[in-house]
């Protein structure tokens, strides 16, 4: 689970990077929490850092989300501190929460949630503007038909975390 956490923020947070089967993940945050985790690209990329070396704000992020990727941990369990967002976006990226592992909602299904379902246009774009990808799952959000939409990792990566989480199938107890 993601909570947002609405303490003051630190003037300068910590980063971390992450190897991850869909690329090379920035980890930002401080002992407020967890600020942005980013897909890096091109002169953007660095090299992971080595768990020895993260700073201590991170570990329990950069840990989680290593077990993730590994396949070891479904429902993350760290407070989020975004640095950006206005109330109603921090307010989207909570209900992003209670969007369980190998499940997905709909824009609309979010902002029913929120008490709000003519806001299905803001809950998009709210989405669109998650720092915490992928611990604050907006992946899991797609069109009400079932289409995949837009991801500001791009759709290559939503496609793909999505079939992660998805259990595995096959057998007559699969």
């Amino acid at each position: 689970m993601c909570r947002i956490c609405t303490l003051p923020m630190p003037a300068a947070p910590a980063t971390a990077h992450l190897y991850s089967p869909i690329g090379l993940l920035a980890l930002t945050g401080s002992d407020a929490g967890l600020h942005a985790v980013r897909f890096l690209e091109g002169p953007d990329a660095a090299a992971p850092t080595a768990p020895a070396d993260v700073a201590a704000c991170l570990r329990p992020a950069h840990a989680q989300l290593a077990a993730y990727f590994a396949g070891e941990l479904r429902d993350f369990d760290l407070v989020c501190a975004p640095l950006t967002g206005t109330a109603f976006q921090r307010q989207v990226w909570g209900a992003l929460a209670g969007i369980g592992h190998g499940r997905t909602a709909s824009y609309l299904e979010v902002a029913k949630l929120l008490g709000n379902p003519g806001a299905v246009r803001a809950v998009g774009a709210a989405n669109g503007q998650n720092p915490i990808a992928i611990v604050c799952p907006c992946h899991r959000v797609i069109g009400a038909n079932g289409s995949l939409t837009g991801y500001a990792g791009g759709l290559v990566r939503k496609r793909w975390l999505l079939a992660f989480e998805q259990p595995a199938q096959g057998g007559l107890f699969g």
